[in-house]
């Protein structure tokens, strides 16, 4: 019974094998002599949003670095120092109906970050990342804000840090 599942396996590894060889990810990498890093207090300079946003954002960046690198965490001379603002947080009307109704809202946040290398400077940058959801009109902002927030923040980190550690 096994002899006629060999070839079958046989034939999966080597296609396994023979695709993994021919596509390869560019991983993220930090330069090793990279040992630490400073994220400064974010700044909210927009309307609108939850009052704890900036201090959310923090947080997750802070826990996003110390969970996927060997930084360390510091406030004294930091290898690379990362600076953020909120400067957007709006919401907009997608998707009109016939009824000239918004089908959808859209809610969208967006975050200029200047980032600071100290080892090397030609990978620091100032730039800004954002990313939105969409949420079905017949839903109002507070009922689907503290489901989006967090989805916002996790691309828009995952973003930044590609943008830092990645050959993006």
């Amino acid at each position: 019974m096994i002899w006629k599942i060999l070839p079958r396996l046989a034939v999966a590894i080597g296609l396994i094998s023979l695709f993994s060889g021919c596509y390869s990810f560019k991983g993220a990498s930090l330069s090793p002599e990279l040992k630490t890093i400073q994220i400064s207090n974010i700044r909210m300079e927009t309307a609108g949003g939850p009052a704890n946003l900036s201090l959310d954002v923090n947080e997750r960046l802070k826990e996003y670095f110390q969970r996927n690198t060997s930084l360390k965490l510091t406030t004294q001379a930091p290898d690379l120092l990362l600076e953020g603002t909120i400067v957007g947080y709006e919401l907009s009307p997608q998707a009109p109906t016939s009824d000239d109704k918004a089908g959808l809202n859209r809610l969208t946040l967006r975050i200029q970050f200047r980032l600071t290398n100290r080892l090397d400077e030609n990978k620091n940058f100032d730039q800004e990342f954002s990313f939105y959801q969409d949420f079905p009109q017949n839903q109002t902002l507070n009922q689907v804000e503290k489901a989006l927030i967090p989805k916002l923040l996790d691309q828009i980190i995952l973003d930044l840090f590609n943008k830092i550690a990645g050959d993006w």
